[in-house]
């Protein structure tokens, strides 16, 4: 897979049972750049180690003053240094493709899975974990991937040469020989603490991140109430917990690092001392000592490569785990669904865990007096069970369940908008053109919703005024906009998607009176013979419904019209109205 022919048609379906497993699979999907990297890095490697060999044929050859073999020698050196330099170009340009494939795959697959969640994710996860995830984690995994054929290169570089050197010089062979294992051993006993410290490092720092999150979108709240210093002082302290972790993560690698430099000079040391005994007893030549000096100096690189696998290893461990954890969750916990297009389902919506029914082609309002509750049925009326749910049905439209179904005719059946609708930046007609059924207009949504007084205040600041409301810039969120300009805006595109079934939470808390009995009237209009399903406590909304359904304590209690609600049901009219229970018991008949 080349840079210039991302993204992935198919990303693969990952291995989730654990970090590892992920890694593995990674692994073995980037298989052909891993042998590509692996190849041209034992060309590079070997080109390097093989340099000392030409250096001492170089000083023999001067030695023995045979100009000849000096030639010979400069040759040598002259071809292993082209080809070492066209070695390491390649190995470079090969591990950072398969660095970046690699991360390009791990983010297609969690955009994936947040397309499928849509709005459930964060009720599951923190929001900043799903933020750790997608910017770090991702990067500490491709990492990992990309050190994994460097240091096979490295690994059988150095095999190679030490039985070379055993070959060519069988006394200061079997001293590098046996020293090398032990170099490379020699850190393993320190990495089981350094991985933990980089593992407190790295939760501390997502927690610091989910608390930056959460006081960002808490922002308004916040300086409402005066509480920004408090945050503040929240996360002042957290990234300092960050930054003491690091430094005790820092001192570990710092010592791995300076083992990696003293126990290789101490080899040299005892190479060379051995070496010069040799040469004044007459075994060994001059030359074949700098060769097995160079070939020393040259082993330093490869086991440098075993440092940067387990420090890669130790960063892209918790990051694989975290990542399979989100990669892990499903629309539903148990449901099998099927691959491929499928008919999109239609008729009646029914929950059969709380018992509510939306007859097909009809407005229902929801009055719930729980606004979490309200949130986690509407979820499950778009086909998604909320985690630790296993056995709860799905939500069945016209009989068919939707957590049984693909996710694209899923959200081709039922769209769900939260009461926290969030606005994309971008041009008025880019936010409106989503996919739909084309039986909605922009301009018929928009007045449906009631923005006219949106488009005048889009189009009162634009620079160029004929390019119209439509080319008006929206800002990120929506935050040029009023909360109920902003709440129209994103009831206006939902509208123009034109789905199956609509499913509204609190779509107009937002706005005035007046402007919701206009929303109600144009709902009704926009959304004949569709299936719409609206939570709201709103009695405008509610009298205008087809059909008013009570959910107490997760369960449909009561149906019926509005009004009839209104004066049979004390409770529903308690919860309308805002009497308390005395109140509406008294008014209630006999």
């Amino acid at each position: 897979m080349r840079i210039r022919d991302l993204p992935y048609p198919d990303p693969g379906v990952p291995d989730v049972r654990s970090g590892p497993r992920l890694l593995y699979w990674l692994s073995r999907r980037q298989l052909a750049g891993q042998v590509k990297a692996l190849a041209w890095g034992v060309l590079h490697m070997a080109a390097v180690a093989a340099l000392p060999l030409a250096v001492g044929m170089t000083v023999q050859a001067v030695v023995d003053r045979s100009g000849a073999r000096l030639t010979a020698a400069g040759g040598l050196i002259l071809a292993l240094a082209l080809l070492s330099a066209l070695g390491d170009t390649m190995l470079h340009r090969t591990t950072v493709t398969n660095w970046i494939t690699a991360a390009a795959r791990v983010q297609q697959l969690l955009a994936r899975r947040t397309a499928e969640l849509g709005s459930t994710l964060t009720r599951r996860v923190a929001a900043g974990e799903v933020v750790a995830v997608s910017a770090g984690d991702v990067e500490r995994i491709g990492w990992f991937v990309e050190t994994q054929s460097r240091f096979l290169s490295a690994a059988f570089t150095s095999v190679a040469v030490c039985v070379a050197l055993l070959v060519y010089q069988p006394a200061l062979g079997l001293v590098v020989a046996a020293g090398v294992p032990v170099l490379a051993l020699a850190v393993l006993p320190l990495l089981p603490r350094a991985t933990r410290r980089a593992d407190e490092q790295r939760e501390m720092a997502g927690r610091a991140t989910e608390l930056a999150a959460d006081t960002v979108a808490g922002l308004r709240v916040l300086r409402g109430i005066g509480g920004e210093e408090l945050f503040l002082a929240r996360y002042r302290s957290a990234s300092q917990e960050v930054r003491v972790a690091a430094v005790r993560s820092a001192r570990m690698w710092a010592l791995i690092t300076a083992v990696q430099v003293a126990l290789p000079g101490l080899l040299m040391i005892a190479v060379v001392w051995y070496g010069v005994g040799l040469v004044r007893d007459g075994r060994v030549g001059v030359g074949e000592l700098v060769t097995v000096y160079g070939v020393v100096t040259f082993l330093l690189y490869p086991l440098r490569q075993v440092e940067e696998l387990a420090m890669s290893w130790s960063f892209a461990g918790p990051s694989a785990r975290r990542a399979a954890r989100l990669l892990a969750l499903r629309r539903t916990d148990s449901a099998a669904v099927p691959d491929g297009p499928a008919p999109v389902p239609t008729g009646d919506l029914h929950d059969p865990q709380s018992g509510l029914e939306a007859p097909y082609g009809q407005l229902t309002a929801v009055v719930c007096g729980d606004p979490d509750a309200a949130g986690r049925l509407a979820d499950r009326l778009g086909g998604h069970a909320p985690q630790g749910t296993e056995g709860v049905p799905s939500a069945l439209l016209g009989g068919v369940a939707l957590d049984g179904v693909p996710v694209a005719a899923a959200r081709t059946a039922v769209l769900v908008q939260d009461k926290d609708p969030v606005l994309l930046s971008g041009t008025l007609a880019e936010l409106l053109d989503v996919p739909s059924s084309g039986r909605v207009t922009a301009e018929e949504a928009l007045t449906a919703a009631q923005c006219g007084d949106v488009l005048s205040s889009l189009e009162r600041s634009l620079a160029d005024p004929s390019a119209g409301p439509m080319g008006a810039h929206v800002t990120e969120r929506g935050r040029s906009l009023s909360g109920g300009q902003r709440q129209r805006l994103a009831l206006a595109r939902s509208l123009v998607t034109d789905p199956e079934v609509l499913v509204l939470d609190e779509p107009t808390s937002a706005v005035d009176a007046h402007t919701e009995a206009r929303i109600a009237d144009g709902l009704r209009k926009v959304r004949a013979g569709r299936t719409t399903v609206v939570f709201t406590s709103s009695p405008l909304l509610l009298d205008r419904a087809d059909r008013v359904v009570l959910v107490r304590d997760g369960k449909a209690v009561a149906a019926g019209r509005h009004d009839e609600l209104l004066r049979t049901d004390g409770e529903y009219r308690a919860a309308v109205t805002r009497e308390t229970a005395t109140e509406s018991q008294i008014g209630e008949p006999a």
